[in-house]
């Protein structure tokens, strides 16, 4: 079934996108698989009407670019993140206690720490190591088996245990590595796993970033199938989803899709969300097909619409209390529009209508999300994005339970539901 086939996609995806660079690699194969050409942001550009290109910054962020034949005179934007919350190692991260090799840490964006322990851990991210004629060299490490775990304290020796004690991330989250392992050089293990990944046994590895992720494989869940769960949900959901429409769309209309990275961490990077990327890219693409100057920049950003997607939180069955009553989304209740009235969102009604209208044409329900006025209110890259661009900007997402937990659940029909209507807001003639 067409739905099944979908999720496949997905569970694939998300399997081989343990890291925001992973995720962008996977993403780059994609489209170009699908005929988009690969710009480097570092040569002058070439661009036609009809041209469908991508660029990333930092190996972690990619925009997709669809130009229409016609004449450029307005974008279909739709915005997402390509990093999650977890466990990223320190520089000098191996230290030892009772016998045991473990790597220190440190928190990635607002982890749930909990759900970490007793998890069966692999190790990725990007290494930068030094070849023997002295060249310089970014990879991609995907330590893809079980390495690495987060003992519990038995409730024996900790009696308070279910009680709401406090996790100390400096003391208490180091991951065990290796019995015996007082004197081990990391970088030497490190080594190995790279000589064993890309058959590379004569390098120095000289910089990484690296984090853990959680080896269990995506799965549907539920008597009939009805929730997805996985690590990273938040938000590669919105990345596949985004990806999955803009390669359905008909092609006709010009389109982009962004995700960048250190959303969770507040976006404030190069390659994030309040940094130059998507604007760099916007201006010299209107630079050589909108006209160029200033006023012909601002009249295509004006014209344009973006959505951003990022998830939303889902009425939990045991915590009601926790939604306000009249805005609690429903797991498979299809997707929904998010709204803040102090612009933690980036939703009004003007761009909240015609995403309405998107669903109604698509056939798809719409739901809203709203906090309870005495809980504070996450964010995501819209406002971050309407602020530095000036686009008309709304939020969306896929309603989630457990979010920034090591493992997160969705609705399994949801995916299809939101990649429905994404498509249709990638083909829509009209913006207004």
């Amino acid at each position: 079934m067409p739905q099944d086939d979908l999720l496949e996609r997905l569970f694939d995806f998300l399997r081989r996108s343990p890291t925001p660079w992973h995720a962008t690699a996977n993403m780059a194969a994609r489209l170009e698989a699908a005929g988009f050409r690969r710009l480097d942001e570092r040569e002058a550009w070439q661009l036609a009407p009809g041209d469908r290109v991508f660029v990333t910054r930092n190996d972690s962020s990619i925009i997709a670019l669809q130009l229409p034949e016609d004449g450029l005179s307005a974008l279909r934007m739709i915005g997402a993140h390509t990093d999650s919350p977890g466990l990223r190692l320190k520089p000098n991260a191996a230290q030892t206690a009772a016998g045991w090799l473990q790597l220190g840490v440190e928190t990635y964006g607002g982890v749930l720490l909990a759900p970490w322990f007793d998890r069966d851990l692999g190790l990725s991210g990007r290494v930068h190591v030094r070849h023997p004629d002295g060249r310089l060299e970014g990879l991609l490490l995907d330590v893809d088996r079980p390495v690495a775990i987060i003992p519990s304290l038995a409730i024996h020796l900790d009696r308070e245990a279910n009680d709401g004690r406090a996790l100390n991330a400096q003391t208490q989250m180091a991951p065990v590595l290796l019995q015996g392992g007082e004197g081990t050089d990391l970088t030497r293990l490190l080594q190995g796993w790279i000589a064993e990944q890309h058959g590379l046994d004569d390098i120095e590895l000289i910089d990484f970033e690296l984090g853990f992720h959680d080896m269990q494989p995506p799965a549907r869940v539920g008597v009939q199938g009805e929730l997805i769960a996985s690590a990273r949900l938040d938000n590669l959901l919105s990345c596949f989803i985004g990806l999955e429409a803009l390669l359905a769309s008909d092609g006709r209309q010009g389109a982009v899709l962004v995700a960048n990275d250190h959303e969770e961490v507040g976006s404030a990077s190069a390659c994030g969300a309040q940094g130059p990327f998507l604007g760099d890219v916007l201006r010299r693409v209107s630079e050589r097909l909108g006209g160029g100057g200033e006023e012909a920049y601002i009249r295509l950003i004006q014209a344009s619409r973006m959505i951003s997607c990022d998830n939303a939180h889902a009425l939990h069955p045991n915590f009601p209390d926790k939604h306000d009553a009249a805005h609690g989304p429903a797991l498979n209740g299809g997707p929904v529009i998010k709204v803040n009235a102090n612009q933690r969102y980036a939703t009004n009604s003007a761009t909240a209508a015609m995403f309405r209208e998107l669903c109604r044409q698509a056939e798809v329900p719409v739901q809203t999300f709203v906090t309870r006025a005495d809980m504070g209110c996450g964010s995501t890259i819209g406002p971050i994005t309407a602020t530095e661009l000036g686009v008309p900007t709304l939020d969306v997402g896929v309603p989630q339970w457990a979010m920034h937990s090591i493992r997160e659940t969705a609705g399994s029909q949801d995916v299809a539901a939101l990649t429905r209507v994404l498509a249709a807001f990638c083909n829509r003639a009209e913006l207004d």
